[in-house]
This record gives C-alpha cells, sequence and structure tokens, in this order.
C-alpha cells in the first residue's frame, strides 16, 4: 500500500476508506492506496508485445499514484505466468468514492470480476477477458485479439471480437468525467471466488515503474516511454514497447481486430493454423488436409469477390464520388466484404475447435 505523505492526507485517506468499506458495493474488490480527488491521465495507446511463451498471461498497464511525489505513474502491461493452473487475471480500476479516487487491486481467480468497465485493449473490453481460455489445464490464445506467435504456442484458436460502440479511453469509473459502468451479476459472483493476490513479479515490475522518473505523467504527460513490456521488470531493450500517438489510428480499440476494408482486395489474409500436433501421425495428416482445404477454398472466395468488385470499380470509374450509384457500390462492397470476412472467421474457428485435443488426449469428437 501507498503511503500518504502530510499527517492530514492520513487521517483525510483513513476516514475515506472506512467510508468505502462500509458503504461500497459487494462486487467491488477491496479499495487499497492512497485517496485523492483528481482522476488519472486517458489510458496511453500501444502495441502488445508478443507473447514470450505458453502459460504466459496478459495483465494490461494502468496508472498507479507516487504519494512521495504526489504525482500518477505508468505501470506498463506485461506477460506474466498465471500462479494457478485455471486462474485469470482481473485489473486493477480506479473509481470515485467518498469524495476522492482509490485505486482498487487486482487480483487473480477463476473467474474475471468487475474492473470498472474500463476498456484497457487485447480481450480487457470493460466486461471479462476475450483474450484466451483455459481448457484441459493448458491455457489457449484467441489471436484474433493477443499478439501470439503461432510458430512457438499451438494452443490457439481465432475468435473475432467485433465492437460498435465508441472507443473510450478513460481510465476511472465514477466522478466527473468518468464511466459509469455497474458490475453485472457474473461479475458480483466472482467477487466471491478464492483470490490470489499479485505475484512478485507483477510487485517488482511495479516498483520499477515507480522508481523510474519517465513513467510520471508529469514528465511523459500520458505517454510512457514504456507503455507495455515483454516480461516484468523488462524496462529497457526489444521487450519495452513506448506508446503511440492515439491519433495513428482514430477510433482503433487496442487488442481489437483490425475494420474491415470495403473492398476484398485490401483484406489481410487470415494467418494460417499451426500444424497439427496430437501425437498422431495419421490424424495430424489428416487435419493438416483439412487446413489447406479450407485455406485454398477460402483464398478462391476472397480472389474471386475481389475480381468482382474491380470490374464495377473500373465500370463507373468516372462517376464522381457523390454519384448514387457509386455509393450504392461502395456501400454493396462494404457489406459483401464484411459478410466474408465474417464468415472465413467462423469457419477457421469451428475446424481450430473440432482440431484442439481433448483434454484426455487424442482430438475432440466431430
Amino acid at each position: 500500500m501507498h503511503i500518504i505523505s502530510s499527517v492530514r492526507s492520513r487521517l483525510f485517506a483513513a476516514v475515506v476508506l472506512a467510508l468505502l468499506v462500509l458503504t461500497a458495493p459487494a462486487a467491488f474488490s477491496a479499495p487499497i492506496g492512497v485517496a485523492i480527488t483528481i482522476g488519472p491521465p486517458a489510458l496511453p495507446v500501444y502495441e502488445q508485445p508478443v507473447c514470450p511463451g505458453d502459460g504466459y498471461l496478459w495483465t494490461p498497464g494502468y496508472w498507479a499514484y507516487n504519494d512521495e511525489v504526489s504525482d500518477y505513474y505508468w505501470v506498463p502491461g506485461t506477460w506474466v505466468l498465471a500462479p494457478e493452473v485455471g486462474f485469470l487475471w482481473t485489473p486493477g480500476w480506479w473509481g470515485w468514492g467518498g469524495g476522492a479516487f482509490i485505486f482498487h487491486e487486482g487480483y487473480w481467480g477463476p473467474h474475471i470480476g468487475f474492473y470498472g468497465g474500463i476498456n484497457y485493449g487485447f480481450g480487457y473490453f470493460g466486461v471479462g477477458f476475450v483474450g484466451g481460455r483455459w481448457d484441459g489445464g493448458h491455457f489457449f490464445y484467441n489471436r484474433a485479439v493477443v499478439n501470439v506467435n503461432v510458430t512457438n504456442i499451438h494452443n490457439v484458436y481465432n475468435t473475432t471480437v467485433v465492437h460498435n460502440t465508441t472507443v473510450s479511453r478513460v481510465s476511472y469509473n465514477g466522478g466527473n468525467g468518468g464511466l459509469t459502468t455497474r458490475p453485472t451479476a457474473e461479475e458480483e459472483a466472482a467477487e466471491r471466488d478464492r483470490h490470489v493476490a499479485p505475484v512478485a513479479a507483477q510487485t517488482e515490475h511495479a516498483e520499477a515503474a515507480r522508481n523510474d522518473p519517465q513513467q510520471r505523467a508529469s514528465v511523459n504527460h500520458g505517454r510512457p516511454e514504456v507503455a507495455a513490456t515483454a516480461r516484468p521488470g523488462e524496462m529497457k531493450g526489444a521487450g519495452a514497447v513506448p506508446a503511440r500517438e492515439a491519433e495513428e489510428h482514430p477510433g482503433a480499440e487496442q487488442g481489437a481486430r483490425p475494420a474491415v476494408p470495403n473492398d476484398a482486395k485490401d483484406l489481410q489474409s487470415h494467418p494460417r493454423p499451426a500444424a497439427p500436433n496430437t501425437g498422431n501421425a495419421k490424424q495430424d495428416r489428416k487435419y493438416q488436409q483439412e487446413q489447406d482445404k479450407l485455406a485454398a477454398q477460402q483464398e478462391k472466395e476472397h480472389q474471386k469477390l475481389a475480381a468482382q468488385q474491380e470490374k464495377e470499380h473500373q465500370k463507373l470509374a468516372k462517376r464522381s464520388d457523390n454519384d448514387p450509384a457509386k455509393q450504392q457500390m461502395e456501400q454493396r462492397h462494404q457489406q459483401q466484404t464484411q459478410q466474408m470476412e465474417q464468415r472465413h472467421a467462423q469457419q477457421q474457428e469451428q475446424m481450430e475447435q473440432r482440431q484442439q485435443p481433448r483434454a484426455g488426449g487424442g482430438a475432440r469428437p466431430k
């Protein structure tokens, strides 16, 4: 727990924390830390480092508060080994209550609890977590959301996450300008699970950020030099990722699949699934043939639609952009492309789920 420097602040914080413990909803995790009246800065925009290995789970970056210098500092997002099989990370969050902003510590547990409705990105979009799941004692990564190298990590799947709401970088709940999200029934139930506090690697990681002046909001003005790291404590080198300008990709959501373009020719190809490895050579060959067949089928459909759309573009090329016929064509192309992209993603996900090994060994039944 951080300590407020002045005696007056200590007394104020103690009163506020006592009131919060008595009045906070049951779904809120226990508040700890300092009580301040100025909310944390907006969440910085950054790229997620590649997952360093099997079993690592993503823990989002967040603003913490250093009472010794009266300033917020950024604790970089990082990959951390889960303390127990089946445990997931519920991020910490800032919330307004009792006349002050209070930080609610994150924790490990079997289910994701309430984290203020804050969109931390990379699977943590305000409610729950869609970046991966535990299955048969192994963690499977959703490569549509998190950054994994399928050459090194084979337990992956692909589920496209679509968000139609406006992306928010607000980093706190309640108060002036804060989010108004309340806990769901599932999040309230998760609060009653057995929880594990942040592991030593996370504590040391946060302390390294606290001791680095460049991580302070007054110095980096909301764009920390190290916004994310591949492993806890890697504040320098190739594993350290800086924040970038929020305007580089207006409206882009961290960790979400890029927006589908209007035309099929501009679509990026889906990454190929990892080579089957069920332990049965015959079964692996069969699964590989299924993957190759689906990839060829999707590529053929992709090229056919791209050629059809290009012919229509050429036919209407000389018309002005505000011509009704040209506008209708663009709308039709966008719908066609989105429908194909969604269909292909579903096909890949269904195939991967069918080919995933069962907990007891072997492939899943069809």
